[in-house]
């Protein structure tokens, strides 16, 4: 695929983009503080990796909307990965795994497999986002109600069995101020333009400050290094380099899955192009050097993006924007944000959630009939096995539903349209005659190897219910190339066929496919009177005793 400038507009600044980047800067800091948190590190790593992602995918991105930067699953994905990871400082196990997903991205792009990501079938990655969402919410409990969950560790369903069963651990004025907090936000959702959240956390500092919410027993972030962007590899041994090299392949799958999708939505959605393997190869060295700098890995978020183009971008200078403001909060205003309450940010990292939590999407595919296995499968394996395990299961069931299809072919009957020359689908039409002594069939799927030997099948079955059969069209129009497990297939059916007296023609044959059975000796197959561009040509081949 050739690779496509995303938009015209990505060439000069605008007083949109600057209003977007500002929006976008304001949800960033408090998500990444929040983020880091998800993940077990120090807000500097996170924030790190937001300077490191914003300014690379401004310079050498393709989406005028992407945000590139930790997002919520990638951070509670990596960090039950570096659980695994023992002995390991938690910091260098991130970046290790963070850094190799890297590597493995940019290698697929070189690779050009860029359309890989359509294995993650959208299903299966809005049952994963709606199932980690609820799960980090249900980890946010504790910070939102003021209570210590150490008995519950990190597991969600013993954290919601203890809000519950224990509301008399609940801390009274940490609800109030998270109920405040959550009140605020919602109100200032209303106006796109605004940062809700950031607003929130500003405001929340302040009153932090005047009103000495800590002496309320009010849990607060504590002390935010600055970011250092200390150039360095993470320190492994090789027995932990190849673990995080088996993890990373998970972490890898679900940015291109989480990422693509994002932005493949909103180039949609505006009427712009992009290409994936040009989107694969900037993501991959994005990740590789925000871990070379200590820095968590990074993603084009749905929700950043979104907001990105909420508020108006209309090139990539909307993240260069935000990647400016960021720079000067760091900065300057820094010192402050180890006031911040804790439970303000609890709600800040519900907010930036807001959009996976609703169920819409899986519902309309429910009430289509359509996925509902891989929606439930999706779902569950993430709220009952965990991020890692549950990401890894979800894309297995994709991937199988997807062989799948492949490897049940169905097999039409076609007929000449009557006043064309035409070949049609014999139920679909009702004005189809059938070519006497011809049986054209046309599988509805690719031969390849999974389906090939299953199609043989089907053809035998169909002309099992014809008598007087002397000719069988096989229309290959959905075979772009065979494999030499289709080739050989092909080759015994025609055996099989000739045993029974009946001959074997070839129409509707690609390129490909025609230059493969040239070369093989698959019963003469590859002649020129047994190969037909059309239907029609090769029906007409038999009625001019050709072929024979």
């Amino acid at each position: 695929m050739a690779e496509v400038v995303a938009s015209p507009r990505a060439s000069r600044i605008s007083w949109a983009d600057l209003s977007a980047g500002l929006c976008v800067a304001g949800l960033l800091v408090p998500e990444a503080v929040a983020y880091a948190g998800l993940a077990g590190l120090p807000a500097l790593h996170a924030l790190t990796a937001v300077v490191v992602g914003l300014l690379a995918y401004a310079l050498f991105g393709g989406s005028r909307f992407a945000i590139v930067a930790p997002t919520s699953s990638t951070a509670t994905l990596v960090a039950s990965a570096a659980l695994t990871l023992s002995g390991v400082p938690r910091a260098d196990a991130v970046a290790a795994i963070g850094g190799l997903a890297g590597c493995v991205l940019v290698l697929l792009a070189l690779a050009r497999q860029g359309q890989l990501s359509a294995f993650v079938s959208r299903p299966v990655l809005r049952s994963f986002a709606f199932a980690l969402a609820i799960t980090i919410v249900i980890r946010q409990l504790p910070d939102a109600l003021g209570f210590s969950s150490a008995s519950a560790g990190s597991n969600p369903w013993r954290i919601a069995w203890q809000v519950v069963t224990q509301p008399q651990a609940w801390h009274l004025p940490t609800v109030l101020v998270t109920a405040f907090a959550a009140a605020l936000t919602v109100l200032l959702r209303r106006w796109r333009q605004i940062p809700a959240s950031m607003v929130v956390i500003v405001l929340a500092i302040a009153a932090a400050k005047a009103l000495d919410l800590h002496a309320w027993g009010i849990e607060e972030v504590g002390v935010i290094e600055r970011p250092t962007l200390q150039f360095g590899v993470p320190d492994l041994t090789p027995a932990a380099w190849y673990r995080a090299a088996e993890l990373s392949f998970g972490l890898a799958v679900l940015i291109v899955a989480e990422s693509w999708g994002s932005m493949r939505t909103l180039a949609l959605a505006n009427g712009d192009l992009l290409d994936p393997n040009r989107e694969l190869r900037v993501l991959g060295f994005v990740n590789l050097g925000a871990a070379l700098f200590h820095g968590m890995p990074v993603g084009a978020g749905f929700s950043a993006s979104s907001a990105n183009a909420a508020a108006g971008a209309q090139s990539r200078w909307a993240g260069a924007m935000a990647f400016a403001v960021i720079v000067v909060v760091l900065l300057f205003a820094l010192p402050a944000l180890p006031l911040l309450p804790r439970p303000v940010l609890a709600v800040a990292v519900v907010s930036a959630l807001w959009h996976a939590l609703s169920p819409r999407p899986l519902l309309a595919a429910w009430r289509l009939h359509r996925d509902r296995v891989l929606i439930v499968c999706a779902t569950l394996s993430v709220l009952f096995f965990g991020v890692l395990n549950g990401l890894l299961l979800a894309i297995a069931v994709s991937v199988v539903d997807a062989l799948r299809r492949f490897s049940l072919p169905v097999i039409h009957e076609l007929g000449r349209l009557q006043g064309s020359h035409d070949y049609v689908h014999l139920d679909g039409h009702p004005h189809v005659t059938r070519v006497p002594g011809v049986l054209v069939l046309r599988p509805e799927e690719p031969l390849f190897f999974a389906s090939a030997e299953r199609v043989n099948g089907e053809v035998l079955r169909h002309l099992d219910a014809w008598t007087n059969v002397q000719w069988l069209v096989l229309s290959l129009e959905e075979s772009v190339d065979l494999d030499s497990t289709a080739l050989e297939c092909l080759h015994e059916l025609d055996e099989q066929l000739r045993s029974r007296g009946v001959r074997l023609i070839l129409a509707r044959v690609k390129e490909a496919v025609q230059a493969v059975l040239q070369l093989s000796e698959a019963g003469g197959l590859g002649q020129a009177d047994r190969m037909f561009w059309s239907v029609a040509d090769a029906v007409g081949s038999i009625a001019l005793g050709g072929s024979g």
